[in-house]
């Protein structure tokens, strides 16, 4: 008996932790006013004119491969807007400078390099556009 006590315990955790994963995916939040210097992979892939999106994943990442199927057509048909991707599976400096956790993550990026946000997880297009709104409304990003 105490055995599927046992069970339906780790049963209940497992799902509350799921639960709690689930409802972070995809959640964006304002990015925190640190003063750092980029890691010269994500300076590099900057747009000057233009919100960079930088996609951090890895090889293996398979919510990464959703996360570019969202974003890059979306930047395709949104003005002022880039997506990059950047595979830090043999660079985890990058990640590790940037405060990277998990893949996929997105950091969206002025076109003077100021983090505006960041994304956990697979995003939501609309979700994303409506962030960024000021800031592609805006000339002087």
């Amino acid at each position: 008996m105490v055995g599927v006590w046992v069970v339906l315990g780790v049963l209940l955790v497992g799902g509350a932790a799921g639960a709690v994963l689930r409802t972070r995916n995809g959640r964006i939040r304002a990015a925190k006013a640190t003063e750092r210097s980029l890691p010269a992979p994500v300076a590099d892939a900057l747009d000057p004119a233009a919100i960079t999106l930088v996609q951090i994943s890895t090889t293996f990442c398979a919510p990464c491969r959703h996360a570019k199927a969202v974003l890059k057509p979306l930047a395709e048909r949104t003005a002022g807007l880039r997506h990059v991707e950047l595979d830090v599976t043999d660079r985890p400096e990058v990640a590790q400078a940037l405060g990277v956790l998990r893949t996929p993550t997105t950091l969206a990026f002025s076109p003077g390099g100021s983090e505006l946000l960041r994304i956990s997880g697979v995003p939501k297009g609309p979700a994303v556009l409506e962030a960024l709104d000021e800031h592609l409304s805006s000339p002087t990003s």
